[in-house]
């Protein structure tokens, strides 16, 4: 059973501050093993952020949600407006489209994808607010694609992998939940259980923090929550104005110690950063074909 701490927040909003400015409503940022901050847009710009300052360096012409790296800093990202997981070379430029689904289920609503250490990326599909109808597929390294899992339907959405790559955890948007896959010897997905419900919320995205807790970037309220390994849920940060924090819905940890969280705002034009206490798990950066 999930247990609620105190909703009043750890941090005081002025511990938020910006972290670039110039985006077209940033949702998805990520971070690439030489420490280069990414985030999409919502024309299908792919930005580059350095020393604060957001520039372009490639377009798919979609509507850009999450993105993840390979070991070589080539980025996948999900955009939600052309159905697919494309791969982004910074830089080159080049855009290409990495997996649409399988030819029985075509991807609907591509939101989140996870790269683990053998190269295999996950990739939650939302499908239809409403609808009941989201999955989790897996693209192998050599880009077959296959439906992992039908246990998370009520738009799935961010997810990340435990320390020992044996657990997908996934964000369901209008459950609303925290819930955990597990990942057998074969690869295989195991059962989904719930870590913690979230009331009154829609959770977007989730980050993995080095003591176990996930930090939860909520699209509503302007929140960030701390979910502690032993279900309990506090408030990290809240902005009742909504400016800062402006739909909040994913972040990542960066910086040499990974203890600054870099969050999207899909509701304006900048990231936002703060520090919640502790460090970040790093990613997963795969040598890709």
């Amino acid at each position: 059973m999930t247990v609620h701490g105190t909703t009043e927040p750890e941090l005081d909003i002025s511990e938020v501050t910006s972290y670039a400015e110039g985006l077209d409503h940033p949702e998805g940022v990520t971070v690439t093993a030489e420490g280069v901050v990414y985030a999409g847009g919502e024309a299908g710009q792919v930005y580059r952020i350095d020393n604060g300052t957001a520039s372009q360096v490639a377009s798919t012409g979609g509507f850009l949600l999450g993105l993840c790296a390979d070991a070589s800093g080539v980025l996948y990202c999900c955009d939600v407006a052309r159905r697919e997981v494309v791969r982004v070379d910074p830089s080159t430029h080049d855009v290409a489209v990495y997996s649409a689904g399988t030819d029985d289920r075509p991807m609907v609503n591509p939101n989140w994808p996870v790269f683990d250490p053998a190269g295999n990326l996950y990739v939650t599909d939302s499908g239809t607010w409403n609808g009941d109808d989201g999955c989790v597929f897996r693209v192998r390294p050599d880009g077959v694609t296959e439906i992992w899992s039908t246990a998370c339907t009520g738009f799935p959405n961010g997810a990340c992998l435990s320390t020992d790559g044996r657990t997908l955890f996934v964000l369901e948007s209008q459950t609303p939940a925290l819930v955990a896959i597990t990942i057998d010897d074969s690869g295989a997905a195991g059962g989904r259980r719930v870590i913690a419900d979230l009331p009154n919320t829609v959770p977007d995205g989730v980050t993995l923090a080095a003591d176990g807790a996930m930090l939860v970037c909520c699209y509503r309220p302007d929140r960030i929550l701390r979910v502690r390994p032993d279900g309990v849920v506090t408030v990290v940060a809240d902005d009742p104005l909504g400016t800062t924090l402006s739909a909040p819905t994913n972040g990542v940890w960066v910086g040499a110690n990974l203890d600054v969280l870099v969050t999207g705002n899909l509701g304006r034009w900048h990231l936002s950063q703060l520090k919640p206490g502790g460090t970040g798990v790093p990613l997963h950066y795969p040598e890709m074909p």
